[in-house]
C-alpha cells in the first residue's frame, strides 16, 4: 500500500527499464511546457530520474507561470531546472531556450465555461504560438479523448481512425489544440505527437478517485455515463516521453489509456467491498459514453504496468486515511461537455 504523498510520488516518477532506454538519444534541455499541473511534476521527475539512470546529462527544464512557490521548490529540489512564463505574453516564448524535444502540456478545463474566452486562448492561440516558436523541434502535445463523439459501448472505444466530433466548448477547443499541432507538421515539418489521454488515475484525482469518495461517503453514484477507461498516470508519463521518439510529419495520433472498457458499476461495487460500504446506483447506463481504444499504444508501448484492481486498492486505502486530495473532481459524468 503507499501511505504518504513521498510513496506516491516515488511510485509515479520511478521510471521503466524501457523509459530508460528511451531517453539514452534525447538531446537535452526538454523543455516541458505548462509543467505544474496534475500531472507534470511526476512527469518531470520521472523523465529526469530517467535521464539520470541512463547517463544522459541533458537538462530538463519545467516552464510554467507557478502560482504557487512551492510547486517551483518541489520542482527544483528534484534537480529540475524552472523557468516562470505566463507564455500567453508578447515575448515569453521568445525569451525561453531553444529546444530539439518538447512535451507541451499546458491546457485549460476546469471553469471553462465560466470563462470561455481564457480556454480558447490557452487551448487553441498558444499551442499556435508554441508551434511556429518550436517548429523545429519534436513536440509531444497532450490531447484528449473528448475530441471524440460519445461511442456506442460495445464499440471498444473509438480509435485514432475516428472522425473526431467534440461535444462543447472545451472540447472544441481541444481539437483546435490538435489542429494547429497538425499545420505545424504539414507546413514547417514539425515532427509531432498528439496524445489524446482518458483518463489518468492517481491516488489525489482522476476518475476512480470520484467514484471511490461517492462510496465512502455515501453519496449515490450515478452510472448514466455508465462506462469508462483509466490508466494509472506512472503509466500514462512513461507513455508521453517514450512518444517523442515516435514524433512525426504529418502528425502521429496516439489514445492513450488502460485495456478494456470499465462499468462504473462495477468499480463503484470494488469500492464498496473494500470499504465496507453499501453503494447507491443511481440511473442506468446509456448505450454510448466517451471511450478510447489504446490498442495501438499498448501495441507500441506495450501494456500498462498498474492494473486497475491495484488502483483501486491503493486507492481505496488512501481515501479510507485520509489521504490528501487534489479536490479537483473529473466531471467523467458529463454528457454536454460543460466543465
Amino acid at each position: 500500500m503507499i501511505h504518504t504523498e513521498e510513496q506516491l510520488e516515488e511510485a509515479l516518477s520511478a521510471p521503466s527499464r524501457e523509459d530508460i532506454e528511451a531517453v539514452k538519444a534525447l538531446r537535452g534541455p526538454i523543455l516541458i511546457l505548462g509543467a505544474a499541473g496534475k500531472m507534470g511534476p511526476s512527469l518531470a521527475r520521472r523523465l529526469k530520474r530517467a535521464m539520470a539512470a541512463a547517463g544522459n546529462p541533458g537538462e530538463v527544464i519545467a516552464v510554467s507561470r507557478f502560482s504557487s512557490p512551492e510547486s517551483r521548490t518541489q520542482f527544483e529540489s528534484w534537480g529540475i531546472a524552472t523557468l516562470p512564463c505566463d507564455m500567453l505574453q508578447p515575448g515569453a516564448l521568445e525569451a525561453l531556450p531553444d529546444s530539439e524535444n518538447v512535451i507541451y502540456m499546458a491546457a485549460r478545463k476546469f471553469g471553462s465555461t465560466g470563462n470561455p474566452s481564457l480556454t480558447w486562448a490557452i487551448n487553441a492561440f498558444l499551442p499556435g504560438l508554441v508551434a511556429r516558436r518550436y517548429q523545429a523541434s519534436r513536440i509531444a502535445a497532450f490531447s484528449s479523448g473528448n475530441v471524440y463523439p460519445l461511442v456506442p459501448v460495445e464499440s471498444g472505444g473509438a480509435t485514432e481512425q475516428t472522425p473526431p466530433q467534440p461535444i462543447g466548448e472545451y472540447a472544441q477547443s481541444v481539437l483546435a489544440r490538435e489542429r494547429l499541432f497538425e499545420h505545424a507538421a504539414l507546413e514547417w515539418g514539425t515532427r509531432v505527437t498528439l496524445i489524446r489521454l482518458n483518463y489518468a488515475v492517481e491516488l489525489r484525482y482522476g476518475v476512480l478517485v470520484d467514484i471511490g469518495r461517492k462510496v465512502l461517503n455515501g453519496t449515490p453514484v450515478d452510472v448514466t455515463m455508465g462506462h469508462v477507461n483509466v490508466m494509472w498516470q506512472g503509466d500514462a508519463n512513461s507513455v508521453a516521453i517514450r512518444s517523442l521518439a515516435h514524433c512525426a510529419s504529418p502528425a502521429f495520433v496516439l489514445n492513450l489509456t488502460g485495456p478494456g472498457t470499465l462499468r462504473v458499476r462495477d468499480i463503484a461495487q470494488e469500492f464498496a467491498a473494500r470499504l465496507g460500504r453499501g453503494v447507491e446506483i443511481q440511473g442506468s447506463e446509456a448505450p454510448t459514453a466517451l471511450l478510447n481504444n489504446a490498442s495501438l499504444c499498448h501495441s507500441v508501448f506495450g501494456p500498462p504496468q498498474v492494473s486497475v484492481a491495484q488502483m483501486i486498492d491503493w486507492i481505496a486505502g488512501w481515501i479510507q486515511h485520509d489521504g490528501r486530495l487534489l479536490n479537483k473532481p473529473t466531471h467523467f459524468e458529463n454528457r454536454e461537455g460543460r466543465f
